[in-house]
């Protein structure tokens, strides 16, 4: 088992990164730490296809000097959905901000537990 995790050792890393974004998604009542959370999940779900998408000894699929073999080259779809989802991640996160922003405006704290206790005492 050992010899699998030192081997795959980028899969490792992008699973423990998911398990702390995880946890932090999870575990935190702040709102920004959630989004925080939330990031550091995409980015080992980016660092997971990138390293996947990866193989060793081939190159950008960018036809240089007349080399057309298809085995010398890297699939590069994986690297188009990276650049997808960080752009897509960029665009959620600002969303996230400034929902966060008008949360703290009306609300005055960004702690989800004191939000939920305030929208019961209105309700009543």
């Amino acid at each position: 088992m050992g010899a699998n995790l030192l081997c795959n050792y980028g899969e490792s890393v992008a699973m423990l990164l998911f398990g702390i974004g995880f946890g932090n998604l999870l575990l935190q009542s702040n709102l920004i730490k959630k989004i925080i959370g939330l990031n550091i999940m995409d980015t080992a779900i980016y660092l997971f296809l990138a390293e996947k998408g990866y193989i060793s000894g081939r190159v950008a699929p960018i036809i240089t000097d007349g080399v057309q073999d298809v085995n010398k080259y890297i699939n590069p779809i994986p690297s188009g959905l990276v650049l997808t989802g960080i752009v897509v991640s960029v665009s959620v996160t600002a969303l996230m901000l400034s929902l966060s922003i008008r949360l703290y405006r009306r609300y005055h704290t960004l702690n989800l537990d004191k939000v939920a206790m305030i929208l019961k005492k209105e309700d009543k």
